[in-house]
């Protein structure tokens, strides 16, 4: 059986990237082939390498302001690789459409709050201002609007009287890690069926 390969785009400690390699084993239909990274300090580096997984960063800083330039550098590691699917797993650069085109239909991103809910940053402070009763985390394919794209998966935590943004970001993180690993398994399997989880 010919597995599909994985490439794991991050920036920080990796903990998504992490569920989602210790969960390609056994029947699972991927393997991760490369985590990636614009930070050469980026904790999930280590933790790849010490799972076996090949690493490559590319940083971002030199080609401030050109977007694409640091998108040109980016893409070679990738190229390299081969990967059938991209996932992004705390990878804190937008990417530019020309980039996402490249992939479309083949990356994908994981986004704490349940889109089309809260795009962008701050999304745990957001929910709590809103008075919101639910919060949660999406999967869904990368396209070239932020944030946007077919929905894969969304897990839905509840909001709980007290909430603050770190302790309501602390318990979608756990979701997250139960999230995305099933919907790459669907995905990989080639059904893009919305994984729900609650």
């Amino acid at each position: 059986m010919s597995h599909k390969r994985v490439a794991i785009l991050l920036s920080g400690g990796g903990s998504n990237m992490v569920s989602l390699v210790d969960s390609m084993t056994g029947a699972h239909p991927a393997r991760a082939c490369l985590v990636l990274s614009n930070d050469a300090q980026a904790g999930g580096l280590q933790k790849a390498a010490d799972r076996g997984v090949p690493t490559a960063v590319v940083d971002h800083r030199p080609y401030k302001g050109d977007r694409p330039a640091f998108e040109a550098e980016l893409i070679k590691p990738l190229l390299e690789a081969e990967p059938d699917i991209i996932c992004l797993a705390g990878f804190m650069r937008v990417l530019t459409g020309d980039f996402v085109s490249q992939f479309q239909g083949r990356m994908l991103n994981i986004h704490p709050s349940l889109l089309p809910k809260y795009k962008g940053l701050h999304t745990h402070a957001r929910a709590l201002e809103a008075g919101d009763a639910e919060h949660g985390c999406t999967v869904h394919e990368v396209t070239a609007a932020l944030d946007d794209g077919p929905i894969l998966g969304q897990a839905r935590v509840s909001v709980e009287p007290g909430d603050m943004p770190e302790t309501l970001a602390a318990r979608v993180l756990t979701w997250e890690h139960k999230l995305y690993p099933a919907v790459l398994r669907r995905f990989a399997s080639g059904d893009k069926t919305p994984v729900l989880l609650s």
